[in-house]
């Protein structure tokens, strides 16, 4: 496993990280096969395993945690996210801050999270949504740099809405978040334009998210596809984002080279980019672990690949589904 610099934190974590949300609150998610999964990425030597309050009312969480405690000789990152106090997703211009972020709240998450987790600091503390129109307000600011001085957190972040790179630039210029989350794959190319230029400038480290476009890149949803009752992705994958998305795919199968899935191109293709500090797939079953490690070999898509993946940029904009 190959690590990279998190920003001005110095800190090394694996380029592949581990994103926590199927472990709670997704149809099929199991406790047993999920702690299976987690102990095989620390052998593969992952270190930067990402989780939210909002994935199970805090039981992704609890898993984190118990994951750290079985390796009490390995240094594993953690990161966590406070839920909007009006738990809606993503945040929207007229949602105000004294809605989704009073002071109290972040504070009185984080020591939830910490709870969970059973520990004294959390490595990274992000908001789970994010609007720049509160990026001006000391509420925010000074519980962050309370729970800094408190030692509570080590670096603060923020994760961004869906298909808006660029709402947070303003907070970021505040200096005081070490991290951005962002979506970052074949499909969602934004953030190159002005986001991780801003982060290179500054030193403020890049988690990409949703590798797979929720599982369009990884080749396995097609115009045909059924979710589970209850699986979140049936009410992401409406008619009119799963056709759209398959026959984007579709276009994408003959570029994948020969003795390799898309899900691998999928992944090296963020890899490639060195703002990148790390990718969080999810993984919820051990293959998949293994399938997504092995990437973090230092080999390279040719150059020629990475021009043509480059014209599958598709630039969307937030609607009621997207999320």
């Amino acid at each position: 496993m190959h690590t990279r610099t998190f920003g001005r934190t110095g800190w090394k974590v694996s380029e592949i990280g581990y994103g926590m949300w199927g472990m709670a609150g997704w149809k099929g998610s199991d406790d047993s096969e999920s702690e299976k999964s987690l102990d095989l990425a620390v052998e593969q030597g992952v270190t930067f395993f990402d989780t939210a309050w909002g994935y199970g009312e805090g039981h992704s969480e609890r898993l984190l945690g118990n994951l750290v405690r079985r390796n009490p000789n390995k240094k594993l990152f953690t990161a966590s996210k406070i839920p909007p106090k009006n738990f809606c997703w993503p945040a929207k211009p007229e949602y105000t801050l004294e809605e989704s972020y009073p002071a109290s709240h972040i504070v009185e998450y984080t020591e939830k999270t910490l709870a969970n987790l059973g520990m004294e600091q959390i490595d990274l503390m992000q908001f789970h949504t994010w609007d720049d129109g509160w990026a001006g307000r000391e509420e925010w600011q000074r519980a962050v740099e309370d729970l800094k001085k408190a030692g509570k957190v080590a670096a603060m972040g923020i994760s961004m809405n869906r298909w808006e790179p660029e709402n947070g630039i303003r907070a970021l210029k505040t200096g005081l978040l070490d991290a951005v989350q962002v979506i970052y794959n074949i499909f969602d190319q934004a953030p190159e334009d002005v986001l991780f230029p801003y982060c290179r400038e500054h030193g403020i480290a890049v988690i990409a998210r949703v590798p797979f476009d929720e599982g369009t890149l990884t080749g396995n949803i097609t115009r045909q596809t059924v979710f589970p009752k209850g699986d979140w992705r049936g009410t992401y994958f409406v008619p009119e984002n799963l056709n759209a998305s398959a026959d984007r795919a579709d276009r994408l199968r003959p570029l994948v080279p020969a003795g390799m899935t898309m899900a691998e191109m999928a992944l090296r293709f963020i890899l490639e980019n060195r703002d990148v500090a790390t990718i969080i797939p999810g993984m919820r079953k051990p293959r998949n672990v293994l399938a997504n490690t092995a990437t973090s070999d230092g080999h390279r898509l040719q150059a020629d690949l990475m021009q043509t993946l480059k014209k599958h940029r598709w630039d969307r904009v937030p609607t009621a589904w997207s999320q």
